[in-house]
């Protein structure tokens, strides 16, 4: 996730995706390609979605999330990895307006609803400094 000194973080309106659509999302996000680290899918992701730079070097690991709808179907079984960006070059814009209705920096005290209820409960966590490092989500 992109974070401003300020403490804002950059997030994005979902839209004909087919997933979330209307919710609120970290940006940027996405899947890692074959042989690419997931520092790399991250910073492949946000140059496709936001149009910036990022170098590896500078995420900052959150917190690895397994999560579950428990459907008992495949791609309901996920493992998301959160990071923190507070350097880039570039000026992040939607590169994708068909999947991106729009961006907005928000405060994590004042987040827009609805945001994805699984990030919603990573950013939250890190607003309130209780983000555990392996965090299980949907499971209870």
């Amino acid at each position: 996730m992109l974070r401003r000194d300020d403490g804002q973080v950059l997030l994005q309106l979902r839209q004909n995706t087919g997933y979330s659509d209307g919710h609120w999302a970290i940006g940027a996000a996405g899947h890692v390609e074959h042989g690419e680290s997931v520092f790399d899918g991250a910073c492949r992701e946000a140059a496709e979605e936001l149009d910036i730079h990022i170098d590896p070097a500078a995420l900052t690991p959150l917190c690895v999330m397994h999560r579950t709808k428990k459907t008992r179907s495949a791609i309901d079984e996920r493992v998301d990895f959160f990071f923190e960006c507070r350097t880039w070059s570039g000026e992040p814009r939607r590169r994708e307006p068909k999947y991106a209705a729009e961006l907005r920096w928000a405060a994590l005290d004042a987040l827009p609803d609805p945001v994805v209820p699984h990030e919603r409960y990573v950013l939250e966590n890190l607003r309130d400094g209780t983000l555990e490092p392996v965090v299980a989500f949907g499971f209870s």
